[in-house]
């Protein structure tokens, strides 16, 4: 497997990553705002997918051919990261599938020393090539993949990449609130020993 096969597995397996957040969520629970900002999971999907198909198509001069409406000069701040009414989770989901086939054509047909200019960066900085475009995927994909884990979590205690996750200790119930408990005992504990 070369460089280019190796960093494509990864973005492929984030991609599932943060797809697997979206399982056996009601419409709500997935589109429903978790944090002050609005973050919410489905919004965090739609994000990713649309910025992928940008850097991936445009940069490369490989349009993605569906409009996204949430990127038109005129539309709202943040539009990309939440669902209006009559946009499902279904769609997003189908919209990231989408996205992902487009920039697996860009990958694939491309060498990783590719050239191609994103225009909303720097202009010192606009000149890439597609190896560059792919670890910044990468990371921005596991980045958000990050955020999905934290919102699932807060929103019914689903932790790690599915249940069961071999990577996530098991606990009962009861002993996952001992543990919280005994980290917040030792926060409160280090601020009344600092003051």
């Amino acid at each position: 497997m070369d460089l280019k096969d190796h960093l494509h597995g990864y973005l492929r397996n984030r991609r599932s990553d943060l797809l697997s957040k979206l399982d056996g969520l009601s419409e709500h629970d997935a589109r429903r705002p978790m944090t002050a900002t609005g973050t919410n999971l489905a919004g965090i999907v739609k994000h990713v997918a649309s910025v992928e198909v940008g850097y991936f198509g445009e940069v490369f001069e490989r349009p993605f051919p569906t409009p996204l409406p949430w990127f038109d000069d005129d539309a709202e701040p943040d539009a990309d990261f939440w669902l209006p009414e009559g946009q499902t989770v279904a769609d997003v989901v189908a919209l990231h599938h989408a996205c992902a086939a487009h920039s697996d054509a860009t990958i694939e047909a491309l060498p990783l020393d590719a050239p191609g200019v994103v225009p909303w960066w720097a202009p010192d900085r606009r000149e890439v090539t597609l190896g560059q475009v792919l670890v910044h995927m990468l990371a921005e994909t596991a980045r958000h993949a990050g955020h999905a884990d934290i919102v699932r979590e807060t929103l019914d205690g689903t932790a790690g990449m599915a249940p069961g996750d071999g990577m996530v200790t098991r606990r009962t119930p009861e002993e996952w609130a001992t543990h919280r408990s005994r980290i917040e005992a030792a926060a409160r504990a280090t601020v009344i020993g600092a003051g």
